[in-house]
């Protein structure tokens, strides 16, 4: 009896990588069918559309669900997939990109990612998880957050200079803010100028803040950046991005398996995406996500 062949569904975000998405679906798209997959060719015009078409795909039965895009589509498959046996695989598009980095694909070569897919080696890693919501990367709960939601403020203008000028507008500014957290049971009471919830170790294109982090070790890992001076954060900051601030000496890291983190008039980000205003808690889901990798 012939065997039926592999069915895929592709979601692709038109407006990953400033429009770049649609060219390399095109790319995955062809390498994909080449490889004797059957490919649903899906594109979501926003969110909720995105969201209503990957679960019709795998309602209906799909093998995997592969996105074209970056972290926030990644965040979006995550919502869908998490605690089912079908498998995500990511082609990157995004201006991020960090998800991609974890599972080490190739960042400009949407065919080489579609490989991944067609050889259907599968890996399984954690999710964090806050009530019904989950997320990949980081959760950005302090300075950073603050920055996120400025930038979302802003009309102009557009790409990173929108979150460079935000930066700079909150390092007038900015002071240390106080936080309640509880790491499995035991609270603390703190100030902070950053407290971070990572399943993996960055967020942002590359921002390293917890390095060291394991996806699949079924632990958070809560980062703590203490008081500092406006010219200390400057300084430090260029460090997240090659992991070297965990030997300074404000820097604390903690390995839990639930967190509650709290901070009056913050909102935290994670994959990217507004998460939800604090208190938020969250716990670790081990393996609640395969992945093509």
């Amino acid at each position: 009896m012939p065997v039926a062949p592999r069915e895929i569904a592709l979601l692709t975000n038109p407006t990953a990588g400033k429009g770049r998405a649609v060219r390399l679906r095109d790319a995955a798209l062809t390498r994909l069918r080449e490889g004797g997959l059957v490919v649903r060719d899906l594109m979501g015009r926003d969110a909720e559309e995105a969201g209503v078409l990957a679960r019709g795909a795998v309602a209906g039965g799909v093998e995997g669900l592969v996105v074209v895009g970056g972290d926030g589509m990644v965040h979006l498959a995550a919502q869908v997939l998490a605690g089912t046996d079908v498998p995500l695989g990511v082609i990157p598009a995004g201006t991020g990109n960090d998800v991609a980095r974890y599972l080490s694909l190739p960042q400009r070569d949407p065919a080489g990612a579609a490989d991944r897919v067609i050889a259907g080696r599968r890996r399984t890693i954690d999710l964090a998880r806050s009530g019904e919501r989950y997320y990949v990367t980081v959760l950005a709960a302090g300075f950073d957050a603050v920055v996120n939601e400025r930038a979302n403020h802003m009309t102009w203008p557009a790409g990173q200079m929108r979150y460079n000028l935000a930066t700079l507008a909150e390092l007038r500014t900015f002071r240390p803010l106080r936080y309640r957290l509880e790491l499995d049971g035991v609270e603390h009471r703190l100030e902070a100028m950053l407290v971070a919830v990572g399943n993996g170790p960055s967020f942002g294109g590359g921002l390293r803040i917890a390095e060291g982090a394991d996806l699949a070790d079924g632990l958070l890992d809560v980062v703590v950046i203490g008081p500092m001076s406006r010219a200390g954060l400057v300084r430090t900051y260029p460090r997240l991005f090659r992991g070297t601030h965990t030997t300074h000496p404000r820097f604390s890291r903690h390995l839990v398996r639930r967190v509650t983190i709290a901070s009056e008039g913050i909102t935290g980000y994670a994959d990217g995406e507004r998460f939800g205003p604090l208190p938020l808690t969250i716990d670790c889901a081990p393996g609640a996500l395969k992945v093509y990798a």
